[in-house]
Parts: C-alpha cells; sequence; structure tokens
C-alpha cells in the first residue's frame, strides 16, 4: 500500500493545484450571466505581453505546423510539437477558429494562468495571437499522456471546499515529463459552482464518451458526482490498462465498465487486470480495492457515489468495509453512437432539454 501512495502524492498534489487554478480560471466562467467577468490590471497586461511570440516563429518551429509534428486533436483545437531557436522543445495548441471564445476573453483567462506557478501544472511559456490564430505554447512532455503508458497505477481524485467541475477528465488531459511526474493541462471546461449550488443543466455537452457519467451524457446534468464518476473510470481503466473510449467485443459491443463488472462479478479480476499487476507484482488485497471503489464511483444514480473526499479515506489502511457497488450503467462509445438518431461528436453532443435561466 506504501508503494501505491508514493505513487500517487504527486498526483494528489496536481488535483490540488487544479482546484487552485479553477478558482481562478472558472471565476468568469462560471454559469454566465450570474457573476462578473474578470478584469485584467495594467500589470497583468504587461505580464501577458512578456508571453507574446510572433506567428512565425511557431511556424518555424512546427515546420508551419506539419501533421508529422502533430501530438495529438481535441475539440478545442490541435497540439503541435515544435523547437524553439534556442533548441527549446514546446507544445504548441491551435484553438480552432470555430471556438466561440474571444481574443479579450482568452487574454483574460492567460493572466490568470500565467500567475499559477505549480511543478504539477504544465508551465504556460508563450502565446500567439495573430493573424486569426490562437496560439497556446507549453513546456513539452516527452512522455506524452498517462493514456499512452497504462500501467497499474492507481488515481486519486481529492475533492475542494469550492464546487468545481472538470468536465473532462480522462487519461490524455495527465502528462508525464521526463521523470514521470504527472501534470495536467487545464484549459476549457472547467465550471465553478455558487456554495449551495448541487447540480447544473446544459444543453451543450461537452467532454469524451466513455468518461462522462450518464446522467451528464444523456440529460446533461452535471455536478461533482460528475467528476467522480470520470474518476472512477480512471481508476479501472488504468488499473486493467484497457481504453473506455471504445468496446473489447465487436460483436457484443463490450464497454470497459462492463468487462470489470462481469470479472468482479464472477471473481476473475485477473482477466481484466494489466499485465504489470498480475502474478506477484502487486498486492492481490490493494488491487481489489482498488477495482471496488472504481466501481462504487461509476454507480449509474450519482447520489450513490462517494464525495471525492471519501474517495481519499477509503484509500487508506484504516478502511477495512466498503459498500458493495451495483452494476454500472451502459454508455455507449462515440463509434457506437454514430448510429444513433441526431447530432452525436466525440467531443459535443446535443440534447434537447432546455438550460435554466
Amino acid at each position: 500500500m506504501g508503494l501505491v501512495l508514493a505513487i500517487n502524492l504527486p498526483i494528489v498534489a496536481a488535483i490540488l493545484a487544479i482546484n487552485m487554478f479553477f478558482i481562478c480560471l472558472c471565476w468568469r466562467r462560471a454559469a454566465r450571466g450570474r457573476a462578473p467577468s474578470y478584469t485584467a490590471h495594467p500589470n497583468d497586461t504587461e505580464s501577458i505581453d512578456s508571453l507574446l511570440l510572433n506567428i512565425s516563429t511557431l511556424c518555424a518551429a512546427t515546420g508551419n505546423f506539419d501533421d508529422r509534428n502533430k501530438l495529438g486533436e481535441g475539440g478545442f483545437g490541435a497540439v503541435y510539437k515544435g523547437v524553439l531557436s534556442d533548441g527549446q522543445e514546446i507544445a504548441v495548441k491551435r484553438l480552432s477558429r470555430s471556438s466561440e471564445q474571444g481574443i479579450e476573453e482568452l487574454k483574460n483567462e492567460l493572466v490568470l494562468v500565467a500567475k499559477l506557478q505549480h511543478k504539477n501544472l504544465v508551465r504556460l511559456v508563450g502565446v500567439c495571437l495573430q493573424e486569426h490564430e490562437k496560439l497556446l505554447v507549453y513546456e513539452y512532455m516527452p512522455n506524452r499522456s498517462i493514456d499512452t503508458i497504462l500501467f497499474g497505477l492507481q488515481y486519486l481524485h481529492e475533492d475542494s471546499q469550492l464546487k468545481i467541475i472538470h468536465r473532462d477528465l480522462k487519461a490524455s488531459n495527465i502528462l508525464l515529463d521526463s521523470d514521470y511526474t504527472p501534470k495536467f493541462l487545464i484549459f476549457g471546461l472547467a465550471r465553478l459552482f455558487a456554495g449551495d449550488q448541487s447540480r447544473e443543466i446544459t444543453n451543450r455537452v461537452v467532454g469524451t464518451y466513455g468518461y462522462m457519467a450518464p446522467e451528464y451524457a444523456m440529460r446533461g446534468h452535471y455536478s461533482m458526482k460528475s467528476d467522480v464518476f470520470s474518476s472512477g473510470v480512471l481508476i479501472l481503466e488504468i488499473l486493467s490498462g484497457r481504453s473506455s473510449t471504445r468496446s473489447f467485443n465487436v460483436e457484443q459491443s463490450i464497454d470497459l465498465l462492463s468487462l470489470v463488472w462481469q470479472d468482479w462479478t464472477a471473481g476473475t479480476l485477473t482477466e481484466i487486470l494489466d499485465s504489470s499487476l498480475r502474478g506477484n507484482n502487486a498486492p492481490a488485497d490493494q488491487i481489489v480495492k482498488c477495482v471496488h471503489i472504481g466501481l462504487l464511483c461509476v454507480q449509474e444514480h450519482p447520489v450513490d457515489r462517494p464525495m471525492l473526499s471519501t474517495v481519499n479515506i477509503m484509500l487508506s489502511d484504516s478502511i477495512t468495509s466498503l459498500q458493495a457497488p451495483s452494476k454500472p450503467v451502459f454508455i455507449p462509445t462515440a463509434s457506437q453512437s454514430a448510429g444513433m438518431s441526431g447530432a452525436v461528436s466525440l467531443n459535443e453532443v446535443s440534447v434537447t432539454e432546455p438550460e435554466p435561466r
């Protein structure tokens, strides 16, 4: 257990840093129209000016955004690897031109990002707002993201006093540096709730299939328990070494949660575990406990999922008895949803329920 906790300490620290970031980032994004916008101070503008880079510099660094340098692509745009003239390796996030975010809004958010310094947050090293481009430049993470090197790691998501909803917690949002220290790339989907607010409803569901809680994916309802669901998926994904965004049986369309549940009820967890966790490589009781906690986090009804702070307590050695989990609900993957009626995409799903005013 000591080894497991030792692995998780930097991840816990990163999550705490994320909470600090969300306090700033979500201040101006939470429930639009209900909270005042952040206004940059003149000194803040100077701090952003110091980060400005020329478009020609980034074009040269990325080979004119050559596809061979593309590291990945998501709902907000593509990310490219680049090398500056001084040899520094960078990752350039090229925001989609169709993004709803304006230049001034982006600048205000960058002010907040620039003020944060933490070893478990990917460092912003520059920005370019020229020729209709919105480019964010980060330090390059040579080991890519957690989803490319899934081992028997355990993921722990810590609760904060402020009700902050991530809405896109997934393996590819957790990057690893050369020492395999986890760092979180945060930009875009977080929401801040009022003190007495328990949930929000949206008619624009944005996220990634396989990680989205059922009430969010199907009805546009999101809350702290939505993040709990995503955390549970991550725990099971990491322990199994399998992706949650695709099926593993074409004929039966079996998703990751269904596979884990089958082996859980049959008492054959070794069938689903990552190969590095089988045999004598890890304590069996701790693996079973982590799977148990993961299943509790992905309960169908939000009220049945534990709070994130409770998950932390569950992972301690002092907890020996856990509530029995129920069967998780089946959520279709993006490929399975392609045949469903209505407009459906990997990063955005439209639902018909109106958003409350």
